[in-house]
């Protein structure tokens, strides 16, 4: 069967990591030749969607210039130590390309959290663009979504939503003023502003109840 478009996205995304991985063992002396093949796949799916852009939906749209973006730059470093290793100015440094190949595989394989969360008005007085920037040590319970389009995905804000009111009901705190609809344009507009502010396609959001109050925060996903 044919892959569909956000499998071979999914694909570009690894195969990006990869890439990055199989360079720093060239420049480091791992590898004989460039990883190619690579490259060459990154760009057949480059080459494939970028002529149909029209055909994609926004989220995957977004999510193809983000990659595409990302292998621009990393294709330019490269380029740039190719260059070097080719005239003799690059310096093999075998501990430190060792310990950046090990980094990108445990990064490969597990999602690092951001250093810094993003700050997030809190919902129950949107307009008095409050901040909210509480660590997740000490929760008690959470819960957490991950949206990238919500318009599309109003099953996770639903989800999303029940959460949070049922979070507050439990704590005692009021919900009366919340509103599905009023909840629903909030998560589209913040995670449209962090996907522009953050350059990110992913953000998660979770329901934390810390020391008896209900947080909600918004948090990148890299």
């Amino acid at each position: 069967m044919a892959a569909t478009i956000d499998e071979e996205l999914s694909g570009m995304e690894r195969d990006i990591r990869q890439l990055k991985i199989e360079y720093d063992q060239f420049f480091g002396g791992g590898r004989k030749r460039p990883p190619t093949e690579i490259e060459w796949r990154i760009e057949q799916v480059v080459k494939r969607h970028g002529e149909r852009a029209g055909e994609l939906k926004f989220g995957q749209r977004f999510r193809l210039n983000n990659l595409t973006q990302t292998y621009a730059k990393y294709k330019d470093i490269f380029r740039k130590k190719t260059a070097l290793k080719e005239e003799g100015r690059s310096r093999r440094h075998y501990g430190a390309a060792a310990k950046a190949i090990e980094a990108e595989r445990a990064k490969a394989h597990s999602a690092p959290p951001p250093a810094v969360p993003p700050p997030l008005p809190r919902e129950e007085a949107p307009a008095s663009k409050r901040v909210v920037a509480t660590a997740a040590a000490g929760a008690a319970n959470s819960f957490r979504v991950v949206c990238a389009d919500p318009e599309h995905e109003s099953e996770n804000v639903d989800r999303l939503f029940q959460a949070f009111v049922g979070a507050k009901k439990q704590a005692g705190e009021e919900t009366s003023k919340l509103s599905q609809a009023g909840f629903k344009e909030f998560v589209r507009k913040k995670t449209k502003d962090l996907q522009d502010k953050q350059n990110c396609r992913d953000v998660e959001y979770v329901v934390e109840t810390i020391g008896g109050q209900v947080k909600l925060k918004a948090l990148v996903k890299s």
